[in-house]
């Protein structure tokens, strides 16, 4: 049993909020650390050595370029949503890797939650770029595009079709995202407590390597994705 079960059994407040609660008051005290950090040297010069800020900064930057390369110019205005779905994911799931703890992307609660926020996000930002004309990045490719009295047409005669499809598969993404996150970290953390329950030393601790690998991974496919999606709502549909 884990604390957070336990605090379950003592107070019945569910194990997967505490465990939210936890993750989220982690990574609340970890960018408040790196703050008083930055804000002593102006953020010029790194720290020396390994340390937390420098590990978060290495983050971000790496995950900068990649938003930067799927959302383009607007990758700053939008990076905070992919930025703190990766470092909540992360944290949740190296959470599970720790004895007598549970990471709560172990739950469909959460994985679905931050799935639904993915998408409200990305079609959000969607509707905001193009207004009413968003919709037509559900209507299939623009076939004809006539030009009459100055002004282009753009006709998707193939519309019936790609619609209602587009839509199902965009709900799809929900689905997806979140039985890919959970699926893969109930399947590494129970590779993993196993291995350190039957076997020495030695092995769990390779496949708790493994499993913080796997940790990282999902956390920035997550990200990825998301960022990726956000790319697609701000494109124009041709």
């Amino acid at each position: 049993m884990n604390i957070f079960e336990w605090f379950e059994r003592s107070s019945e407040v569910p194990w997967v909020l505490t465990s939210t609660l936890f993750a989220a008051a982690l990574l609340l005290f970890g960018g408040l650390r790196i703050r008083k950090a930055v804000a002593q040297d102006g953020g010029v010069l790194p720290d020396e050595g390994f340390t937390v800020r420098n590990v978060f900064e290495l983050l971000i930057e790496f995950l900068m370029d990649l938003g930067e390369n799927t959302m383009g110019d607007r990758a700053r205005q939008y990076f905070p949503i992919a930025g703190t779905i990766f470092f909540f994911v992360l944290f949740a799931n190296l959470m599970g890797l720790v004895p007598g703890f549970k990471g709560a992307t172990g739950d469909a609660n959460v994985t679905y939650a931050w799935a639904t926020v993915s998408f409200i996000v990305y079609n959000y930002v969607g509707i905001k770029e193009h207004g009413w004309k968003y919709i037509f990045q559900f209507m299939g490719p623009a076939i004809w595009n006539p030009t009459i009295g100055g002004k282009t047409y753009h006709l998707r005669p193939l519309v019936f079709l790609f619609l209602p499809l587009e839509i199902v598969l965009h709900f799809a993404r929900i689905l997806t995202l979140g039985i890919r996150l959970l699926a893969n970290m109930f399947a590494d953390h129970t590779v993993v407590m196993v291995f350190i329950g039957l076997a020495p030393i030695a092995v769990p601790a390779i496949f708790m390597g493994l499993g913080m690998l796997v940790c990282f991974l999902q956390a920035f496919v997550f990200a990825l994705l998301t960022m990726i999606y956000i790319g697609q709502a701000l494109e124009e549909a041709h």
